[in-house]
């Protein structure tokens, strides 16, 4: 059943809207994919020391959140860092990816499909609109974030070609790989003309909006050395999803 729209304002927390938590504000970055190259991270603890607390709070949604920001400086650092592309899109850029994609497992390898993503979603004005909660997601298969209940996603079906999701329920709609992008952006386009007053696509009562719901598929999440082709990765699992600046370095 959809749940009634939303009438009070979006406070989803961002860099230049943070939300007042008890320990002083609280700032989050948006990570597309969950992704972060090592001198970004670097950077990232670098604002944590410099403007909060000291410490990096990961998300369920592969973003970062800083507690205590009670310096200023941060979006000029993030900025300088790259992970502030776009300051009018900076609360919508909310995008999961497989993090074992390409890896170990799944049907396709969605690497490289979230930043793509957010390329497009960045450089579309309309889409600054879009409520701070509205989630993307790209599923390799494995099914570990289809059952996230994301507004829109692309969940492979085989290693060029997938099924789009929506609000968690599969339309039926068969989407290849090279179209994943442009076919969600055109869902988030159309959602945002539609809306309202609603957050999420579940939230809507049009049952074209409507598919048939995906199980949540339990996730392993592993520690150490994973062995891939050509060498290994490495699986490292933050107590409580909290990293110091000096651990995440």
């Amino acid at each position: 059943m959809p749940t009634p729209a939303r009438v009070r304002a979006d406070a989803c927390p961002g860099v230049f809207a943070p939300h007042d938590a008890a320990d002083g504000p609280l700032a989050r970055v948006r990570l597309p994919g969950g992704t972060i190259s090592a001198p970004q991270l670097r950077a990232l603890a670098d604002c944590a020391e410099a403007c909060g607390d000291g410490d990096l709070h990961l998300t369920s949604r592969g973003n970062v959140q800083l507690r205590g920001v009670t310096r200023p400086g941060l979006a000029t650092r993030l900025t300088d860092a790259g992970l502030l592309p776009s300051p009018s899109h900076e609360r919508v850029r909310n995008i999961l990816a497989s993090p074992l994609s390409g890896v170990r497992g799944g049907l396709a390898d969605v690497r490289g499909l979230a930043a793509s993503l957010d390329a497009v979603l960045c450089a579309t004005p309309e889409l600054a609109e879009l409520p701070g909660r509205f989630l993307f997601a790209f599923d390799d298969g494995r099914g570990d974030v289809a059952g996230e209940g994301a507004d829109v996603c692309w969940r492979a079906t085989g290693p060029a070609e997938g099924t789009l999701l929506l609000a968690g329920g599969d339309t039926g709609r068969r989407v290849a790989r090279a179209d994943a992008v442009t076919a969600m952006i055109d869902v988030a386009l159309e959602f945002g003309r539609v809306r309202g007053s609603a957050w999420r696509v579940a939230e809507l009562d049009d049952p074209a909006w409507r598919g048939t719901p995906v199980p949540r598929t339990s996730a392993e999440v592993p520690a150490g050395l994973i062995e891939r082709d050509g060498g290994f990765a490495a699986g490292v699992v933050p107590r409580f999803g909290h990293l110091t600046a000096a651990q995440a370095r």
